[in-house]
């Protein structure tokens, strides 16, 4: 008798399979699921969560995630995987949530409006000549040294907002940055 084709077996006998070894039958599941977790994960992570991945990356991931560990799993019933399935993907949208609730919005110096005609405490302190040096030195600085230094310095971020500028994890991260690009800047200048 010829062996059925894998997509009339249930799922219960394609994880059993796919248990033993047989890739077939974990493609098989894979492809048999996708669009179930898809219509599940549809507009359940906002915008502004996503940090660049789409619903059809969180399904992979969670399929990934849950198949490299399929020998793992015991089923109990026929309902099993469909539901673990289903609190996989819950789980994977929670975390990304909560994910990105800890991670600052990103923002470079050139998105944040900070035009004002006062002279900067920098310019108010420095007289030409050192405001040339300055700049030179700030010319020969890497972008993110630059970044922390002028806005510090010059616009007086709080080194909480400079967290987010600089895509820092924390005000503390973003201080040593500051720290070490205001070493960087006086060896600059002392050339």
């Amino acid at each position: 008798m010829p062996e059925r084709r894998l997509s009339a077996l249930t799922s219960l006998t394609l994880l059993r399979r796919a248990q033993q070894g047989e890739s077939d039958a974990l493609d098989e599941l894979f492809a048999r699921y996708v669009p179930f977790l898809r219509r599940l994960a549809h507009g359940r992570v906002p915008r502004w969560a996503r940090a660049g991945a789409e619903t059809a990356d969180l399904v992979q991931d969670t399929l990934l995630h849950v198949f490299q560990r399929i020998d793992h799993f015991e089923p109990r019933g026929n309902g099993a995987m469909r539901a673990y399935l289903r609190q996989a993907l819950h789980n994977r949208i929670l975390n990304v949530r909560r994910d990105a609730t800890r991670r600052p919005m990103a923002a470079s110096l050139d998105e944040l409006d900070v035009a004002d005609d006062t002279p900067s405490p920098l310019d108010q302190f420095l007289s030409d000549e050192e405001r040339a040096r300055y700049l030179r030195a700030l010319d020969e600085l890497r972008a993110e040294d630059r970044d922390a230094i002028v806005g510090r310095i010059e616009f007086g971020y709080t080194y909480e907002q400079l967290s987010v500028v600089l895509e820092k994890p924390s005000a503390d991260a973003a201080r040593m940055v500051v720290r070490r690009a205001v070493v960087r800047l006086a060896e600059a200048m002392g050339r």
